[in-house]
């Protein structure tokens, strides 16, 4: 049965405020956990005007506190720009005010631009092996701490927080494979290789203490209205915020625009078409449709769904009738098991 998240990104729209958009994300958080959804992820992004979360662990323990029984997690943290001990001690301690409520999914791209980077990690001599290297320093401090430990995460040791690997090329896949690891694919904004990464990962899977089978979870873009057409216009805002960020331009989220897909060149509707590949934008029934569609396609275990529109109580009310086909999909699945 496939499960339902929610990526959050804390959306700063244009003439808001970055406080306004973590009031938003522990409103949409409260929400998602009575609409039913498994988890709320927020991202660490840096130097973006238009997403609040670069704090991640500090937005994770505002939106855990806020809520009781959805499962709140990082999605991700970019580990290259931290020590290991670091994000141990970080999750550590949100594992122990939120027991069984923690998730920490791990990425290795900067998150940010090069300039960014650097501020963040003063330096960006970091080889490829070391984010395998990091992960595995990670586990080990999240473990029972051992006789004669020299460095131990206080708190950290023995939470055995969840990990998950995260990606967008075949690296994530392999990795995750590797390591036993469940493995989370950023189809929602780099679809490419999403069905070669899942045949590497479902194939090269190696049982470990976290997870004995393979657990895939992909991310899917979201605009639910009651009519197509107001899904497509409240789609827009989204749909200027990626265009603006593949331009090298990106800000805050703007407000939507009639007719919008209408005007955009050829080179800019081929970027789209990549991006709507793993979408569904429409009524609750075309959302049921192309949901169910693509879970028939990726085998999926957990949707990921990701949603930017422009006015918060549509976003809302956007993920109440995606909860809702989720629901029918979930029912069909069983039907027909």
């Amino acid at each position: 049965m496939t499960e339902l998240s929610v990526l959050d990104l804390s959306p700063i729209t244009q003439g808001s405020t970055a406080g306004q958009a973590l009031a938003n994300s522990l409103d949409l958080a409260r929400h998602a956990e009575k609409f039913g959804y498994r988890r709320f992820w927020v991202a660490e992004h840096h130097n973006m005007r238009g997403i609040a979360s670069a704090a991640t662990a500090v937005v994770i323990a505002h939106i855990a506190g806020g809520t009781s029984t959805i499962r709140v997690g990082a999605g991700g943290i970019m580990l290259p720009n931290h020590a290991p001990l670091v994000i141990a001690e970080q999750f550590g301690t949100l594992a122990s005010l939120f027991p069984g409520r923690i998730d920490l999914g791990l990425g290795r791209a900067p998150g940010t631009d090069g300039i960014t980077a650097q501020a963040l990690r003063r330096t960006l001599n970091a080889g490829v092996d070391d984010f395998p290297r990091d992960v595995v320093e990670l586990q080990h401090y999240f473990k029972d701490a051992e006789p004669g430990q020299r460095v131990t995460a206080v708190p950290g040791a023995g939470t055995h927080v969840p990990l998950w690997i995260l990606g967008s090329s075949l690296f994530g896949a392999q990795l995750a494979a590797m390591l036993g690891l469940p493995f989370a694919f950023a189809s929602h904004f780099a679809p490419a290789a999403m069905m070669q990464a899942i045949a590497i990962y479902r194939e090269r899977f190696e049982p470990s203490e976290q997870l004995q089978t393979p657990y895939l979870m992909l991310g899917f873009n979201v605009c639910a209205a009651d009519t197509d057409e107001e899904a497509h216009f409240l789609r827009s805002s989204s749909i200027q915020s990626f265009l603006n960020l593949r331009h090298g331009n990106p800000g805050q989220l703007p407000p939507p625009i009639e007719g919008f897909e209408a005007s955009l060149s050829d080179q800019d509707r081929g970027l789209l078409a990549q991006m709507s590949s793993c979408s569904a934008v429409g009524s609750p029934a075309v959302i049921r449709q192309e949901m169910a569609s693509f879970i028939s396609r990726t085998g999926a275990d957990e949707l990921m769904l990701v949603s930017s529109v422009f006015d918060h109580n549509k976003r809302v009310y956007g993920f109440k009738l995606a909860a809702e086909a989720g629901i029918d999909v979930r029912t069909t699945e069983q039907a027909n098991a």
